[in-house]
């Protein structure tokens, strides 16, 4: 049964794995990601992969030689617990997948953007429904909000996905 693993490249390697990979036969998949470099409008966007070192392979155990990918050029080694590699769930690499653009790059999705001032509403949780004033972000997943409760103003940190603006 032909199932998804990973393989750790070597470094800058992704792509000398793919297509070295791609030669060999293995089918083989690199996420890839647009970024912007440092700079903004002058620097043009370049593609990196989505995870920086590892490709994914589809592979047969029981039925294809295997053991040739962690000889491959580009390839330190498949990802493994013991001696056999490690399998990835199908639904992971069809998430990804999923998330591809007619350019074949990956969305990660766009973080919500909030000026510090700003009123929002807790979406989720304990504080369900309460509004508050936007102070600002702690990092990718986490922002702090001025609330009024229990008579005092308190900053409450919270998961960024839970909060909305107020319209």
């Amino acid at each position: 049964m032909r199932r998804w693993y990973a393989a750790f490249t070597k470094a800058g390697g992704e792509r000398l794995a793919e297509t070295n990979l791609s030669r060999q036969g293995f089918e083989s998949y690199l996420p890839r990601v647009a970024k912007r470099r440092k700079g903004g409008k002058a620097n043009p966007a370049v593609t990196i992969p989505l995870f920086p070192r590892y490709i994914f392979v589809r592979l047969d155990l029981d039925n294809e030689p295997w053991q040739a990918v962690n000889s491959t050029i580009g390839i330190s080694r498949l990802v493994a617990f013991g001696e056999r590699p490690a399998a990835i769930a199908d639904a992971v690499i069809d998430e990804i997948h999923g998330r591809e653009q007619a350019d074949g790059l990956v969305s990660l999705g766009q973080i919500e953007t909030y000026e510090p001032g700003e009123v929002v509403a807790i979406a989720d949780g304990a504080l369900e429904d309460r509004t508050g004033i936007f102070q600002c972000r702690t990092d990718k997943e986490r922002v702090i909000v001025l609330m009024n409760l229990l008579g005092r103003d308190l900053t409450v940190t919270v998961p960024s996905d839970t909060i909305r603006k107020v319209a």
